[in-house]
């Protein structure tokens, strides 16, 4: 009878792959609940059966050997494997998984969590933010939220609302009550090619970008509470801005919405397709368009 072949600890891969993604033993240690001795003891379990050196030690920084690299990337092909067939089997036992850019969860779903929980007590979402202006799919999400600068094709993606642009400032700011007072104010950019204030104000007839003094941001959340207290005036999406403005936090001071024909929209990952709160999840978000 062959040799029963012994297969390396679950616990000493994780290890593995944390203290490779942080750099760090003690960072590592935290992550995982242990401490730093015991995920050495791992380690140093992973390269005896191995019989290779994983990490070069020294004094100042923690780097994978060849051979870590190598055990590295079977660990996380088993830890991801591992992870997509507990989904498969039990997804009722996990979260619906949403990946978005954290202005939208914050300005957008946040105020309305409170009514999906209402009516689905038994169903939990898992919102991960990201702060990239472009939301890339992740293999462990079941949809994410993105902007699309024209209306997609895709049968898996649905509208949630259109882009309609408008400038938003304090209610104690101004006078600001036509196009000619805005040089006076800074322009809050909430990304750094200020694209959204480049386009209303080409449709507003206003003044190019030269004319005005500016303050920039990375996120429309950013930019929003810098206008809320006052810094000057932003130019945000209409539905972002909408409970701010019936809060009273926020004011539209004059101009048109303008339409970009670009859209918010929900896409699914082929991980929601097994998921047995599939259908109320879409149900719900499809009311919100609405």
């Amino acid at each position: 009878m062959d040799k029963i072949r012994h297969v390396p600890s679950l616990q000493g891969l994780q290890a593995l792959v944390e203290v490779a993604d942080s750099g760090s033993f003690t960072q590592a240690a935290q992550t995982l609940c242990l401490t730093q001795s015991a995920v050495s003891r791992k380690i140093q379990q992973l390269e005896a059966h191995f019989g290779v050196a994983l990490f070069a030690r020294t004094s100042r920084n923690v780097r994978m050997t060849g051979e870590g690299e190598q055990v590295l990337a079977s660990a996380r092909s088993i830890l991801e494997q591992l992870k997509v067939l507990e989904d498969r089997l039990s997804p009722q036992k996990r979260p619906f998984r949403i990946r978005m850019h954290v202005s939208l969860a914050v300005r957008w779903l946040l105020p309305k969590l409170s009514d999906f929980y209402l009516q689905h007590p038994d169903i939990a979402l898992s919102i991960e933010t990201v702060a990239t202006e472009i939301v890339e799919p992740a293999s462990d999400s079941d949809a994410y939220i993105l902007y699309l600068p024209r209306p997609s094709s895709d049968p898996a993606c649905m509208v949630l609302f259109d882009e309609a642009l408008v400038p938003v400032c304090a209610p104690d700011l101004g006078p600001l009550t036509s196009m000619a007072d805005l040089v006076h104010f800074a322009l809050l950019h909430r990304s750094a090619d200020q694209q959204a204030w480049t386009d209303w104000l080409a449709a507003n007839e206003g003044k190019s970008l030269q004319a005005y003094r500016h303050i920039p941001f990375n996120l429309d959340e950013l930019a929003l509470d810098a206008a809320a207290r006052g810094l000057g005036v932003a130019v945000t999406d209409m539905t972002l801005a909408a409970e701010s403005i019936q809060r009273g936090v926020l004011i539209v001071p004059f101009g048109e919405p303008l339409k970009t024909g670009g859209n918010y929209s929900l896409c699914l990952q082929p991980s929601a397709n097994s998921h047995p709160a599939r259908s109320e999840v879409l149900q719900w978000f499809a009311r919100q368009a609405e």
